[in-house]
């Protein structure tokens, strides 16, 4: 039987911006989350959060200094704390080895991006998917991306197919950052990651395969501009992102799927450059008789997404347009959210796309704890009831809006 309960304790690995929305988010739900710990490997980071929380909520968190590479520290730290839930949202690198934690601590798992490989610039589920029935003979439950995109995302797509259609066909995902932090160039999470998964060739899946485009730096790639609410036209480029692969497997009916994220010409143009220099290399390369991976000497350059809350401004608009079958007539919906760079920061202390990842984090956790998401084995989140969770969304900070849509998308 899974290890579910009305309340508990949550254990989060992971301080950086995300890490942080979760711990607030989490603490501003005393009646779920009746302990929370904050672990990385920076524990300075993790003081500074608590010290946040308690400023802001009166509540005490508990902190630890722990290696998520590191099995065997991470099952000491789990038996110590004794949580029912670990919340994953440390460097997706380390996917695998918490998972193992997991599994020989006998606690159910949760995370916001899939396992990737560090030294191949390459993401995939077939990793976590092959825990399946390790967790399953545990009776333990594993959540899978269960942040925006991948996260919020699939639990639009599982919404539609339960209420709004009886067929999907089309699904097209498209998250636009409309905001501006105010330095030349930053990414808005972990520059390592955000880099790697940006430079890689596109994909998307049509009539039962996948299909290869270029990459968004490439003078081919394929893009388009959309009206986006509130923020209005955005050049959106053709991307590949983890969720269409899990979608593909539990979307009836779906013909094609695709994923479309805007990008200023500044960032590509600062982007190119990197790369042409060598910057975004992820081997090692020897300088001055030291092993050096110039991507991570790059991390270490460009400004800490967790620092970027302070003079964001401008909003996020991530959302799916689907189409498909109702009752025997076609139909289209778009279904949006809207987030506020600057009302995210005086909440919790984080830009909005810390924001967006860190809240449907806190939601899936806390709907393991209460019961309303239970299982045995691998989930991604479109495999779960997306009511409850939909519900959280509107009330915890990131409402959602369905509405038709009647224009064009690139064929």
């Amino acid at each position: 039987m899974t290890k579910i309960t009305m309340a508990g304790k949550v254990l989060i690995i992971g301080a950086g911006g995300v890490g942080s929305v979760v711990a607030h988010k989490c603490a501003q739900v005393p009646g779920v989350f009746s302990g929370i710990m904050l672990a990385s490997r920076t524990v300075s980071k993790c003081e500074r959060i608590k010290a946040e929380i308690r400023k802001r909520y009166g509540r005490e968190i508990d902190t630890a200094k722990v290696d998520a590479n590191d099995v065997a520290q991470l099952v000491a730290l789990i038996k110590r704390f004794n949580p029912q839930l670990v919340v994953n949202v440390a460097l997706p690198y380390q996917d695998l080895a918490i998972m193992d934690a997991c599994l020989e601590a006998g606690v159910n798992y949760l995370d916001t991006a899939n396992y990737e490989p560090p030294d191949v610039a390459h993401f995939e589920y077939r990793w976590q998917w092959a825990y399946q029935e390790k967790f399953r003979q545990k009776g333990l439950m594993a959540v899978l991306g269960c942040g925006f995109d991948p996260g919020v995302s699939n639990v639009f797509c599982a919404y539609s197919q339960k209420h709004l259609f009886d067929e999907i066909n089309y699904i097209d995902i498209l998250d636009c950052n409309a905001g501006n932090h105010g330095h030349p160039f930053a990414t808005n999470f972990n520059p390592e990651i955000n880099i790697r998964e940006v430079t890689q060739v596109v994909r998307y899946w049509e009539n039962g395969q996948w299909i290869e485009r270029p990459p968004i730096l490439d003078p081919t790639s394929v893009h388009f501009s959309f009206n986006y609410p509130v923020v209005g036209e955005k050049e959106s480029y053709l991307l590949y992102h983890e969720e269409l692969e899990s979608l593909v497997r539990n979307i009836r009916g779906l013909k094609r799927i695709r994923f479309w994220m805007t990008f200023s010409e500044n960032y590509l143009t600062h982007l190119r450059v990197l790369q042409n220099v060598g910057m975004t290399r992820i081997d090692e390369v020897e300088y001055n008789g030291t092993k050096v991976v110039p991507i991570k000497f790059l991390k270490q350059l460009l400004p800490d997404p967790a620092t970027l809350g302070t003079n964001y401004v401008g909003k996020t608009v991530i959302g799916n347009i689907l189409s498909g079958m109702k009752d025997g007539k076609s139909k289209s919906v778009y279904i949006y959210n809207v987030c506020d760079h600057e009302e995210s920061y005086k909440e919790v202390g984080a830009q909005a796309v810390s924001y967006t990842t860190g809240v449907p984090a806190m939601i899936g956790a806390m709907l393991m704890l209460n019961g309303s998401w239970r299982g045995s084995g691998v989930f991604n989140v479109e495999q779960l009831d997306p009511d409850p969770f939909m519900d959280a969304l509107n009330k915890y900070g990131l409402p959602w809006k369905p509405v038709d849509f009647d224009s064009r998308l690139p064929e």
